[in-house]
């Protein structure tokens, strides 16, 4: 049973490295593509690191790899945020199908408050006088 769960935790971890690398080979921009490799691959090492754990059922294996997948997921979801930051900051295009540019429309609100706030900071009382 414990060779069963790990073989299928191993096959479905190769899986998902297996669409993260199809992911970055196929998705048309950088923004897609750090999506589908941080989801994809996340999954795919904590199955594997899973099916470690399960197959040699020893107390410092186990930590160590919970303590790896737990590492794992913090880390590659925030440094994959971080490029994507960088790389729009950069001026990086985006793909010419997208409808949504959410980066540019909070950026446009936060202008327009600090200009709010900035007219308004000469007025403290707001009455006019």
């Amino acid at each position: 049973m414990r060779e069963q769960a790990s073989a299928v935790l191993l096959v479905l971890g190769a899986f998902f490295m297996l669409l993260a690398g199809v992911g970055v080979a196929r998705l048309p921009d950088l923004f897609m593509r750090l999506q589908a490799a941080t989801k994809a691959s996340t999954l795919g090492v904590g199955c594997m690191l899973m099916a470690v754990a399960i197959h040699f059922q020893d107390l410092a294996v186990t930590t160590r790899a919970v303590l790896v997948i737990a590492f794992f997921c913090l880390t590659a979801p925030v440094g994959a945020h971080l490029i994507a930051r960088a790389a729009y900051a950069a001026g990086v295009p985006l793909w010419e199908g997208t409808i949504t540019d959410e980066m540019r429309l909070s950026s446009r609100d936060a202008q327009d408050r600090s200009g709010e706030n900035s007219s308004s900071a000469g007025n403290e009382r707001g009455d006019g006088s």
